[in-house]
């Protein structure tokens, strides 16, 4: 399915902070002027599949104009070195003109995905891979509850959600129209939440927010509230995101993964796999510092394990594969594999361990069985 079991993903967002700055992380890294050379690197270690994102603010800047010149360099140096690319149309941001909670939103994001079909079409051969809003679940908590971002709502974030399913189920058909053949790759967190045991009356809350985990996978297929237009046919390709930080106590701490209400990765993959029954990517998956190569490690052997008890996970994604600024205080996060661009050498210094640790799994990937019924 995928041209590299590991991938590397490219940091996107584009949202709106609630003090106003507009995120750019696409420009922050420099990927943008130097997308040809970041691709040369990573097919040096191996790696010919990643994920990319386009900047909606930049490119409908006006309503219904459409300015491409931004991504285009990226889809042209994608194009001479043959690297596929899992396109995010939609990643936290979009223009400052648009309410998202209006219907309005929902036909201007499907001529928005429509215009994008066409300049893939257009410019590229190969059937297109896109994720058409990334992470329906924790952009709904983060805009429409917590007002972490973009639209800084409180306690709307079901009605967020609602929203962005009919939108994405609205761009899926806006870019099946335009290239029938195009694979959707949904992006979600994987999580897992457990009560505090000083705190047992909270148990059913803690059920209850770990399963609203499954309900944008349950809409989008029409399990859950079928009058958004849900159907299977819009559940393709299911990408999990998961970091050290995805298990939790309800409104407690982090667990470790020595703890021992912590699930193996392994066996959350199966629960979705049971449940949907459709083939799985590890979409995103990092963590900062140290501590890099050894949870590379970490991931790469649970995958192992559930490729081996015939789960379909076609790949890992490390994103992101650039360190970049933190999008609320600007720190350097060293959470890639290369870091920023040495500006006297025009190069990215690469972190060592993580690229041994990469060499090594590079390696045990080719070896990993292949699931019995590839879907």
């Amino acid at each position: 399915m995928f041209q590299s079991f590991l991938m590397g993903g490219f940091e996107c967002s584009t949202h709106k902070l609630p003090d106003g700055r507009r995120l750019d992380l696409v420009g922050a890294t420099l990927h943008d002027r130097h997308a040809y050379a970041d691709y040369l690197r990573l097919q040096m270690q191996g790696i010919f599949t990643v994920r990319e994102g386009i900047r909606w603010h930049l490119i409908e800047k006006r309503a219904g104009e459409f300015d491409f010149s931004g991504v285009l360099p990226i889809i042209q140096a994608g194009r001479a070195l043959n690297m596929q690319v899992i396109w995010d149309v939609l990643h936290y941001g979009y223009p400052d003109d648009v309410d998202i909670f209006s219907p309005a939103f929902v036909n201007r994001y499907e001529r928005f995905a429509a215009a994008f079909a066409r300049l893939l079409r257009d410019e590229t051969d190969e059937d297109a891979f896109v994720c058409p809003i990334n992470e329906i679940s924790f952009f709904s908590w983060a805009g429409g509850d917590s007002g972490h971002l973009n639209p800084y709502a409180a306690g709307r974030g079901s009605e967020l959600k609602r929203q962005l399913v009919r939108a994405a189920i609205g761009g899926i058909e806006a870019l099946w129209a335009v290239r029938p053949r195009t694979r959707i790759v949904h992006c979600d967190p994987l999580v897992h939440i457990v009560p505090n045991p000083d705190r047992p009356d909270e148990a059913h809350h803690a059920h209850g927010y770990r399963n609203a985990q499954f309900e944008s996978w349950d809409m989008l297929s029409g399990l859950l509230q079928p009058e958004l237009g849900g159907h299977p046919r819009y559940l393709d390709i299911m990408g999990l995101n998961y970091y050290p930080y995805n298990q939790w106590e309800y409104n407690g701490r982090t667990l470790a993964v020595t703890d021992h209400r912590y699930i193996p990765l392994h066996r959350l993959l199966q629960e979705m796999y049971d449940r949907y029954g459709r083939p799985l990517l590890i979409a995103e998956t990092s963590v900062e510092d140290d501590l890099r190569a050894p949870w590379l490690a970490y991931i790469m052997g649970e995958v192992a394990i559930a490729r081996s008890a015939q789960i379909p996970v076609y790949g890992v994604c490390w994103y992101p594969i650039l360190n970049h600024p933190g999008w609320v205080d600007d720190r350097h996060c060293h959470n890639g594999l290369w870091d920023y661009v040495d500006a006297a050498a025009l190069d990215r210094p690469i972190y060592p361990p993580l690229a041994r640790e990469w060499v090594r799994q590079q390696h045990l990937s080719t070896i990993q069985p292949i699931p019995a019924n590839p879907i």
